[in-house]
């Protein structure tokens, strides 16, 4: 097999891998070694790298073990060139989820990713980050990459610690540590560790929701709040002094609105008389996840009752004036329902204990999908009327 510029070229071809018999595979495979000559070695991962441009490319190495063996020894190679297009190409793979699998159960990936992050002079940081939020979307590998933290001595706490040291890296921002850190509260175990009071691990994350270099890294930390808030045996420690979450929610929720003296009376002083420059979270995804929170943690009755005390209502019908998106806007009606809405009845208390007739589940999403549904004809149709509208032209 000859890999000249003509065949490289090739690479980016979607049915490229038809074209690989068993022995020009082969041939590739015995490229891809550290030994290998640079300039063959650099020609061979580049023709890799353009497989994993494409979703066909990708299941092709899914059955080549051997190729992802190669591409993670690779990310030891002296040639810097080199090892950017290895982790260019486990980025890709690791994007396909019919990838986890193999990338974690064939190869040392997981150790080799660890032991670099570790390194603060390692500049593909950013890259390694990436990867492990990758593969820890989904449950099961997510299972696999909080072992690999165990079995490497690395643990949570050191990735929380890396995580909230401005510039632990130079060379890299260190940003999806954030996305890794939520998908990795998906599992209990992870939750336990973030939410144990004698570590004050989600007090460090706190500040973060509000940290305006990066909405990679606001959105993983509201993600990571989000989750914990499933556990709401910790509703009232976190809505106490000795967390008071409660701010860090809101305030990037509210904004620069005027409210009564008595309105702001009755609220947390960091979020009483805001400055007319107050600017609201610009990602309506995180939005949506702050009402989320808030939403989880209205699920017992302290909750409700802490909520409705520290008067967060008027915040929320001044943010829900102001939001456009549609669906952060129902999530914002559904927080205000409970907010001025009576208490459940007795044994209903705790929303996340109640048993719910099967027919009313289904009812329920099913009018669910109908309001999605609805709200993205809504938002279509509200697109549409702005590129007909001429430009220039007040409405």
């Amino acid at each position: 097999m000859c890999l000249n510029k003509k065949n490289k070229n090739l690479s980016l071809s979607t049915d490229l891998a038809t074209m690989l018999s068993d022995g020009e595979a082969k041939e590739l495979l015995s490229f891809l070694t550290l030994e290998m000559r640079a300039d063959v070695k650099g020609q061979a991962t580049g023709y890799i790298l353009g497989l994993t441009g494409n979703r066909d490319g990708c299941r092709y190495l899914r059955s080549k073990p051997d190729f992802l063996k190669a591409l993670v020894t690779l990310t030891r190679d002296p040639s810097i060139t080199i090892v950017k297009d290895c982790y260019h190409a486990l980025i890709n793979l690791s994007a396909d989820e019919t990838l986890h699998q193999p990338l974690v159960k064939e190869t040392d990936l997981l150790a080799i990713l660890f032991q670099n992050l570790l390194d603060p002079e390692y500049m593909f940081a950013d890259r390694i980050c990436t990867i492990l939020s990758n593969l820890s979307r989904h449950e099961r590998t997510c299972r696999d990459v909080f072992s690999a933290l165990q079995e490497q001595k690395i643990g949570l706490d050191k990735v929380v610690e890396i995580f909230c040291t401005e510039g632990f890296n130079k060379k890299a921002s260190l940003h999806y540590l954030g996305p890794l850190l939520s998908n990795l509260t998906q599992l209990p175990e992870a939750r336990h560790f973030i939410l144990d009071k004698d570590r004050c691990v989600i007090q460090r994350l706190l500040p973060y929701t509000q940290y305006e270099e990066s909405s990679t890294r606001r959105g993983g930390v509201v993600g990571t709040l989000r989750n914990c808030c499933f556990d709401y045996t910790h509703h009232e420690w976190l809505l106490s002094d000795a967390v008071d979450i409660l701010p860090y929610l809101i305030l990037p929720l509210a904004g620069p609105e005027e409210l009564s003296e008595e309105e702001n009376e009755g609220l947390p002083v960091d979020l009483q008389y805001l400055p007319e420059d107050k600017k609201r979270e610009d990602d309506p995804d995180i939005r949506k996840m702050l009402l989320e929170t808030l939403m989880l943690l209205t699920a017992t009755k302290v909750g409700r009752q802490i909520m409705k005390n520290k008067n967060v209502y008027p915040i929320m019908r001044e943010f829900h004036k102001w939001e456009k998106d549609p669906h952060v806007i129902s999530a914002c009606e559904k927080l205000i329902q409970v907010l001025i809405g009576d208490e459940p009845e007795a044994g209903m208390e705790n929303l996340m204990e109640v048993e719910i007739p099967k027919d009313v589940e289904e009812k329920l999403k099913e009018l669910d999908t109908k309001e999605q549904e609805q709200m993205e004809k809504d938002k279509q149709e509200s697109e549409k009327q702005l590129k007909e509208s001429p430009e220039g032209l007040e409405r």
